[in-house]
């Protein structure tokens, strides 16, 4: 992991998804992206980890996802979804929306970073 810890939020939802990124403490990078496309512009091998939409207008979170997995990159993944969980999902956890809050995203974030994470 690097010294500064960059974290990537996807989200459709760009109030939401900002909210996430306030959420945040300033000792971490930042990226918000609000389409896959963005998405996959925005995401480098620096990438620590990620919060992960399933639902974005223009290529679907769960191929996302898979891609990232099939690239091996070395970062832990938080699905953030409205949708129920799928067993199927390789991700490290998954967060069903509405959060309770800005704590809910720091702590989801910390626990990625820190390896304490359970599906």
């Amino acid at each position: 992991m690097n010294e500064t810890p960059t974290i990537l939020i996807v989200d459709d939802n760009r109030p939401l998804a900002d909210g996430f990124a306030r959420a945040l403490p300033e000792e971490y990078e930042v990226l918000t992206a609000y389409t896959g496309k963005e998405a996959r512009e925005s995401f480098h091998e620096d990438v620590d980890a990620v919060l992960l939409d399933r639902r974005l207008p223009d290529v679907s979170g769960d191929e996302l996802l898979d891609e990232i997995r099939e690239g091996e990159f070395d970062c832990r993944i938080a699905v953030v979804s409205a949708d129920q969980q799928s067993s199927d999902l390789d991700c490290d956890t998954y967060l069903t929306k509405p959060l309770a809050g800005p704590d809910v995203v720091r702590d989801t974030v910390e626990d990625l970073l820190d390896g304490n994470v359970s599906d």
